[in-house]
């Protein structure tokens, strides 16, 4: 994780950019881990020999695998909250799975922070938006809207 910041320094990144992730490899094993942990076995994802012959060419990660990298993506780049006992996530928004992530290619993260507001209850909700990349392509897999809740 990157080294905590206080509130006020956190709060001062809003419209920057926090960082980019190492690249994380998404393989087959990867791809079918996902498929038996949410009982996702479309063929796109688990059978080559049928996803050959789709425009893709080979497997693809299931998006919410794709989306789901996100946390260990964000966990190397992002600075927490010195004083953060805990952090939770709230929801997303303006998920758009752009392009898919082909069997053996590698994803990154792209993250910037958007806001910074404290909540009634007096948590710190925080809006990040964060581009998942794909190696050697253009367009990108993923864009969203992560918000979380800090609680100091």
């Amino acid at each position: 994780m990157a080294k905590p910041l206080a509130l006020d320094e956190y709060r001062a990144l809003v419209g920057t950019e926090l960082g980019v992730s190492d690249w994380i490899m998404v393989d087959q094993a990867k791809i079918d881990a996902f498929a038996e942990v949410t009982g996702d076995h479309q063929f796109i994802h688990v059978n080559p020999e049928l996803a050959a012959q789709t425009p893709f060419g080979t497997t693809i990660a299931h998006g919410y695998l794709t989306l789901s990298l996100c946390s260990v993506m964000a966990y190397g780049v992002m600075p927490g909250i010195v004083g953060t006992k805990m952090g939770v996530n709230y929801g997303l928004n303006k998920v758009r799975f752009m392009a898919p992530v082909k069997s053996g290619k590698q994803v990154r993260g792209r993250f910037s922070l958007a806001d910074v507001t404290q909540r009634p209850d007096g948590a710190w909700q925080t809006t990040t938006n964060v581009t998942v990349e794909i190696e050697g392509e253009t367009k990108p897999a993923l864009a969203a809207e992560w918000i979380t809740l800090q609680y100091l």
